[in-house]
């Protein structure tokens, strides 16, 4: 018979600490990797965002508020940081390769990194937004700690922008291979570079587990266009929404 009392006791436990946060978010991380590896990865059984329903569900029926849990799974997201600075690993096996292919991708980063930021301002603007909601949407594209300090700097809302960055990574990750095959885009190379600078990590996440060429090229994608945007979208989104008037 299972121990109820002794699951009992470790339940309080858990509530009772940081590491209840810490303990769910890697639960259900592992059980969405779990589920996609019963679709045989399939793009729509995405992990990230298996891992986030799991979660919402579970604090909506505990009744746990968000502070409470993030208490423990701040030590995750701490982690972002170095774990993107870790992509430099695959990137230096795949320097000839990046060499060789340095004008075209230094093309697709600035058409991607420009495109991604006017085509959101045009769009909120076109729709009546304010200038907190574009501030907030410009950096969506990147990774969450640059987009972030990004959306801060232009007057946002860093926290609705990483629920937008997550929003734009799980999509990119859904979505991209099927638009591939209708693109009949076949590369490693030009599939990652597009999945890392449309869908930042968790569109690089998958580009890995497809390919680790392909994982190399997102993960150089992801850096480039996170240092782009820092740069470019605190003078670019002003002037659109100038233009657009």
């Amino acid at each position: 018979m299972p121990d109820f009392a002794g699951l009992h006791q470790f339940w309080v436990y858990l509530a009772a600490s940081p590491l209840l946060g810490l303990t769910m978010t890697l639960c259900a991380y592992l059980a969405a990797q779990r589920i996609g590896a019963w679709c045989k990865g399939a793009p729509i059984a995405n992990p990230v965002a298996i891992a986030i329903a799991i979660v919402v569900g579970i604090l909506s029926l505990s009744g746990m508020s968000y502070e409470r849990y993030f208490a423990g799974a701040q030590f995750v997201h701490f982690l972002l940081g170095p774990a993107t600075v870790a992509l430099a690993v695959p990137l230096v096996r795949q320097l000839p390769r990046l060499r060789q292919h340095w004008l075209p991708l230094t093309a697709a980063l600035l058409a991607g990194c420009v495109t991604a930021i006017v085509s959101v301002v045009v769009v909120a603007q076109w729709l009546g937004a304010t200038p907190a909601l574009i501030a907030t949407l410009a950096p969506k594209s990147v990774t969450s700690p640059i987009a972030m300090a990004v959306a801060q700097r232009l007057g946002g809302l860093p926290s609705l922008t990483a629920a937008l960055v997550i929003g734009t990574g799980i999509f990119g990750a859904i979505f991209s291979t099927w638009l591939f095959h209708a693109l009949r885009v076949r590369s490693d190379a030009a599939r990652g570079f597009a999945m890392g600078l449309a869908a930042h990590g968790i569109g690089t996440a998958r580009a890995f587990q497809l390919s680790p060429e392909m994982g190399a090229f997102a993960g150089l994608a992801m850096g480039l266009n996170g240092a782009l945007t820092a740069l470019l979208a605190p003078w670019l989104v002003p002037l659109v929404t100038r233009w657009m008037g």
